[in-house]
């Protein structure tokens, strides 16, 4: 989701009044292209306030800069931070390779509610967050016209189904996209409209919960969308809805918030609206991020963290929030930020969400996770169950993921 870059901080050690001779030196392995200026700022300072230390940066791909960070671990040669996706997080945490986070009662305060839950495991912090996203449903007005209805968000499951059959049965358009492949959104997509029915994967207690009513009554709204998503649904990630939905082959999907920019130049009318909520919750999406995660055994645990903080507080944080199109990680009003972006616009729906919102389930085996949900969900697509049959099954596996 972020860039990624290596950082190498050689930081002096001060014994008394005199510099130590030895340097330290910390590596810090961030995804994507160049350094941010913003974040270029932040280490800028970060050198003045902490004579003698000097930084290197050296971008990794987002493909393998994760699997690099948790291989050099795993060798007993850690770099001192690394940008990781928070699901991660616990797999680390049980191997003892990453640092707990300490946040003061102000840091914590600083969170948009929510936003901490999902780097939460048996009651401590693991990662810092970075990056934060939450998802609404979108709707191509021209699309829902052509049908001869109304372009009107649907409030519930049920005004989401009719919409989406008036729209298959009134144009050559499929009503909704659903992704169904075998990749992590299609679990993400189905998490949206778990947590707006009010279910959980995992209760609070870490025991699981998803053989339960609310699941079935999720799966329930894919087996009465099926008739009207896009043809071979299992072959589809979230991401290729974005091309359906401008090419006005779908009439309605769930993404983040930057899908109004890569919809606008050609679905000039679109609705924004919250993901509609089942007969048991309210409107919910599911809360991921990515953290930056301070390694264990380098020596450099507390300067690492201080890097880490910095990196990811006030204007530095603000700035990528704003400038990828981001939900808000923190409550910048309280930073003294005047206006901020996230008041204006499609903005506050997806602010709206965060509180209402459930975590990405944090587990050590997410693949085995991300299997539990596309069992299930490519189940009922292909009608290898029935909805109780699928739920009970994915219960029993959950059971074995941990």
């Amino acid at each position: 989701m972020l860039n990624y870059k290596t950082l190498t901080v050689a930081a002096a050690i001060l014994g008394g009044t005199a510099l130590s001779a030895q340097a330290q030196e910390l590596s810090f392995i961030m995804c994507g292209g160049e350094v941010r200026p913003a974040d270029q700022k932040v280490i800028d300072q970060f050198q003045a306030d902490n004579p003698g230390v000097t930084v290197k940066m050296e971008a990794v791909e987002w493909g393998t800069c994760q699997d690099k960070s948790m291989q050099l671990a795993a060798a007993g040669d850690p770099v001192d931070v690394a940008y990781m996706g928070s699901r991660t997080l616990r797999q680390l945490a049980k191997n003892d390779l990453i640092m707990p986070v300490t946040f003061t009662a102000e840091e914590e305060a600083m969170f948009q509610p929510g936003v901490l839950k999902t780097v939460t495991n048996g009651g401590q912090y693991w990662g810092i967050p970075h990056a934060f996203s939450t998802k609404a449903l979108y709707i191509n007005c021209a699309v829902v016209q052509a049908a001869g209805a109304e372009c009107k968000a649907p409030a519930t499951w049920e005004e989401l189904v009719a919409l989406a059959k008036t729209v298959t049965d009134n144009t050559d358009a499929a009503g909704i996209g659903i992704a169904g492949k075998d990749f992590d959104n299609t679990m993400h997509m189905f998490l949206d409209f778990l947590y707006s029915n009010g279910g959980k994967v995992f209760n609070d207690d870490g025991s699981p919960a998803l053989d339960s009513k609310e699941t079935r009554e999720t799966l329930q709204l894919y087996a009465d969308l099926l008739p009207y998503m896009q043809s071979g649904p299992t072959e589809w990630e979230r991401d290729q809805m974005k091309d359906l939905f401008n090419d006005g082959q779908i009439a309605m999907y769930v993404s983040g918030p930057w899908g109004e920019g890569q919809h606008k130049e050609k679905v000039p009318t679109q609705i924004v609206a919250p993901v509609p909520h089942g007969p048991s919750g309210t409107n919910g999406t599911i809360l991921i991020t990515d953290s930056l995660a301070v390694f264990k055994g380098t020596g450099n645990e507390e300067l690492a963290t201080k890097l880490a903080k910095a990196l990811t507080s006030g204007e530095a944080q603000y700035d990528l929030d704003s400038s990828w199109g981001l939900t808000p990680i923190l409550q910048y009003e309280k930073a003294g930020i005047a206006d901020p972006y996230y008041t204006k616009g499609n903005w506050p729906i997806f602010v709206a969400g965060i509180s209402t919102g459930g975590p990405e389930p944090m587990v050590e085996d997410f693949k085995a996770l991300q299997a539990v949900f596309t069992n299930m969900i490519q189940g009922i697509m292909l009608g290898d169950g029935s909805v109780d049959e699928l739920v009970t099954e994915a219960g029993t596996e959950l059971a074995a993921v941990r």
